[in-house]
């Protein structure tokens, strides 16, 4: 079985379930998601906080009962100093260590960003109210943000977050590794020396996947995509093809010094089991 090296880490990222049953089924993939021994679970947090108090309270139930660090995304758009400073407040007395600091999507119908523009904002207050506290995570995007002018100034509001006191970043999720390595090139020359970890998002469904990457500007290779399409309804075939590609690009990025792995779980475990079955961080599971 082959072994992370060095400082490689994996991680799993979580949405706030709006059921009981999603609940459940939640749970139980964070506890087969136990078999990666995995450096945090992360739980997003929706449009101006539209999830809070779901995120807290996912957060906190793994922070208890997983045995694993729990990491809540923070977005900061429409939102103010006191209510960002109570929550980081509530999250430090219940042992919460580490923070996906982000700016977040603005609400449907409001125009005010609020105290909070941009995400370097919100890295820069928390440092100054919590000083190092908090580990804190940011968003890189190897493809560029979709509402970037430019890659340069996508480069430029990278580094801002960085010099406001990132001590790593999540990458959005990609399928071609040479943006990514290319990113992480450029990164360095600016001046960036923080761990860029690839986000990687296992391929289950197509037509979720096509919307995905449609609204938040990560592109999906045109053979991948034919490919994808020409399978129609065959779920079998789109997971069967979609672990080839994946975990190829998995190995891709290890190999080539990528400090680890953040998987977008969806909820599930069995994917990125696969994945890393595949790449022989785990023993394979008896069917």
């Amino acid at each position: 079985m082959s072994e992370l090296t060095g400082s490689q880490t994996l991680s799993c990222e979580f949405f706030p379930p709006i059921t009981s049953e999603g609940v459940v089924k939640l749970k139980a993939a964070r506890e087969q998601l136990l078999a990666l021994h995995p450096a945090y679970f992360s739980v997003t947090y929706g449009a101006g906080g539209s999830t809070r108090d779901r995120t807290v309270e996912i957060v906190l139930d793994t922070q208890a009962h997983s045995g694993i660090p729990a990491a809540p995304h923070l977005t900061c758009i429409a939102s103010t100093q006191d209510s960002i400073r109570d929550l980081l407040n509530h999250y430090r007395a219940q042992g919460i260590r580490r923070i996906v600091a982000l700016r977040g999507d603005m609400p449907s119908g409001m125009r005010d960003a609020g105290e909070f523009r941009y995400a370097n904002e919100l890295v820069s207050f928390i440092r100054a109210e919590f000083d190092d506290h908090f580990h804190l995570e940011v968003a890189a995007y190897p493809e560029y943000h979709p509402q970037a002018p430019s890659p340069e100034q996508d480069l430029a509001n990278f580094k801002r977050k960085v010099d406001a006191g990132a001590n790593s970043a999540i990458t959005q999720y990609f399928y071609n590794s040479d943006a990514y390595f290319r990113f992480v090139e450029q990164a360095a020359k600016a001046g960036i020396a923080i761990p860029i970890v690839p986000g990687i998002m296992p391929i289950t469904n197509f037509t979720q996947l096509a919307r995905f990457s449609d609204a938040c500007g990560a592109e999906i290779p045109r053979w991948v995509r034919k490919k994808l399409e020409s399978f129609g309804d065959d779920r079998a075939a789109i997971r069967a093809f979609g672990l080839d590609v994946v975990s190829d690009l998995c190995r891709r990025l290890l190999d080539g010094g990528a400090p680890g792995l953040h998987f977008y779980t969806m909820n599930l475990a069995g994917s990125t089991l696969a994945i890393c079955e595949r790449l022989g961080l785990i023993p394979a599971r008896s069917v």
